[in-house]
């Protein structure tokens, strides 16, 4: 048996965690130490005076170095919960944010509508798609929406089909730059979480952002060239009364919605998240029926 209690074990790790400067020390430790263990957190922490074992002691140590680095807690646990679905996320693709539910939400309640409505089944794109989290989530919640996912990189698609596959969705992913993949297809709707941080403030993002992929964060020099490129793009591939949504950062919305406009899209509108903050701009295309 190990020398150490679960509360010594906790004490030690939310110790160095805030001597690493890791914005929430205990609650990182407690997570961690629960996944050491295979033992929920809460009973966990009921039986503090528990032994761990040499071998839970070591992978303690191992994933706490790992943390004191500043590697992404949801790499080490290895998931991350997004919409009421469990992820699996590593290095190869961006940990989805709470802020993402929002252009989750409004896809949704938009697919809902159009039931009524149409005679087909919806048709969905997500563009840079990452871990798969936006698609699965619609399929998941819009059984019936035949969803495509597009990602230019390969090890992300990997990891968004297993994640797919464990979600029990079915879901066409391509790679490809945007649209490429899907060229000369019309779609229902057409959700974005594109990259949006400026190059030169890729560098100044905290640790644990810096460990996510560049590739997913850099959104050219003013964070915004994604989104000229799917205003200008995305009317092509938008089926009459179609709606585009994408989720923007800090301050881009209303410059994101004047690009909406510029393509010609209608009843542009900037959505709020959860937090208040102007996070979601959507358009739609002409309706011709």
């Amino acid at each position: 048996m190990g020398a150490m209690t679960i509360q010594q074990a906790l004490e030690s790790a939310a110790q160095a965690f805030e001597a690493a400067g890791i914005p929430d020390p205990r609650m990182d430790a407690e997570l961690l130490l629960s996944h050491v263990t295979g033992v929920d957190r809460l009973v966990m922490l009921m039986n503090r005076s528990a032994m761990l074992t040499a071998q839970q002691e070591q992978r303690f140590s191992s994933l706490l170095l790992l943390r004191v680095q500043r590697e992404p807690l949801q790499y080490l646990l290895g998931t991350q919960c997004f919409y009421g679905l469990e992820l699996k996320v590593d290095g190869r693709v961006l940990i989805p944010r709470q802020e993402t539910e929002t252009l989750c939400e409004l896809g949704i309640r938009f697919l809902r509508s159009q039931d009524a409505h149409q005679a087909s089944a919806p048709t969905v794109l997500d563009l840079c798609t990452g871990s798969g989290a936006i698609a699965i989530a619609l399929k998941h919640e819009c059984p019936a929406a035949l969803v495509c996912a597009t990602d230019l990189s390969a090890d992300a698609l990997r990891l968004a089909g297993e994640n797919a596959r464990h979600a029990g969705t079915e879901i066409r992913f391509f790679q490809g730059d945007l649209f490429a993949p899907v060229s000369g297809q019309r779609f229902r709707l057409i959700l974005s979480n594109p990259p949006y941080i400026s190059t030169s403030d890729c560098d100044c993002l905290q640790a644990e952002v810096r460990r996510e992929p560049r590739m997913a964060l850099d959104g050219g020099p003013d964070g915004l060239a994604f989104y000229r490129r799917i205003a200008a793009e995305a009317p092509a591939h938008l089926q009459s009364g179609g709606m585009l949504a994408v989720e923007t950062g800090d301050g881009q919305a209303h410059a994101v919605a004047e690009l909406f406009r510029q393509s010609g899209l209608d009843g542009v509108c900037v959505h709020n998240d959860l937090y208040g903050m102007p996070r979601v701009v959507s358009g739609r295309a002409e309706d011709f029926t």
